[in-house]
């Protein structure tokens, strides 16, 4: 039994055996073991636009995200896991962590108990690269696909706006309409599948 935190309640860790799902119903901040984790904690108030849309800047502090994050963490160092977090997550120097270099594998997290790395979940099935961050403690570091992938970029898009636009708009806003954001969001059920192996393998 592994438990997956901070999930969509319709989404790839629903109702898979050997896993206990903590959604946003739930609250995965009360989690409190005895399971190894795979955590993906929210990111809107870590990332690139933690402040908030161009059109509405700054009406977020960042990493006001209820305590996730902190929660998410703490888990995966008690109980052994790994937390998922987007490229560039203003989340790792805020609570200590070193970002990894890119497409070099397992590195030192620098908080001397843990391994992080950089991949894209494009490689497991996501239709954009998804350029992603890894933190884990008391797992097996798999070799996973360290490589850059191809740009991906929407062939309509290409054509109506050109380059620079289609490569800021993406392939989730041109495929996703409405649901982009959960498109986005979405872990591929290959990714997924490894993440469950390494809380699995964790001591």
């Amino acid at each position: 039994m592994i438990a997956a935190l901070y999930i969509e309640p319709d989404g790839c860790y629903a109702d898979l055996p050997g896993v206990d799902a903590w959604c946003e119903q739930r609250d995965a901040r009360q989690y409190a073991g005895p399971h190894s984790v795979v955590a993906h904690p929210p990111c809107q108030r870590w990332g690139r636009f933690w402040h908030g849309s161009t059109r509405k800047p700054h009406q977020f502090k960042m990493g006001d995200d209820g305590g996730c994050f902190a929660a998410a963490l703490a888990a995966v160092r008690k109980w052994g896991g790994v937390l998922e977090h987007p490229c560039d997550s203003h989340a790792w120097r805020h609570f200590g962590l070193t970002p990894p270099k890119r497409h070099a594998g397992w590195q030192d997290a620098g908080d001397g108990i843990g391994h992080t790395c950089y991949v894209e979940q494009g490689h497991y099935g996501h239709m954009s690269r998804k350029p992603t961050w890894l933190y884990t403690v008391g797992c097996d570091l798999p070799e996973l696909d360290w490589s850059k992938g191809e740009q991906r970029l929407h062939p309509v898009a290409l054509e109506r706006y050109g380059y620079e636009k289609a490569r800021r708009i993406g392939m989730t806003a041109m495929i996703g309409g409405k649901n982009k954001t959960k498109i986005r969001n979405a872990t591929p059920e290959a990714f997924r599948d490894v993440l469950i192996s390494m809380a699995r393998s964790a001591r």
